[in-house]
């Protein structure tokens, strides 16, 4: 099933998807850090958003 772009909020607030282009820079603007450290932290901790959050801000 392919992401439907008229249809935002729920679950996909609380995910972050690094295959499209606008969510990787529209996070990491969120979170003030680069494109690059995002997909590090998501590396790191996975998809939800809470969990990124912590670890860019080092909790």
């Amino acid at each position: 099933m392919t992401d439907d772009k008229s249809k935002s909020g729920g679950a996909d607030r609380r995910r972050i998807s690094l295959t499209e282009d606008y969510e990787v820079r529209d996070w990491a603007a969120k979170f003030g850090v680069s494109e690059e450290r995002l997909r590090q932290a998501v590396d790191k901790v996975g998809d939800q958003a809470d969990a990124v959050e912590q670890e860019l801000r080092g909790r």
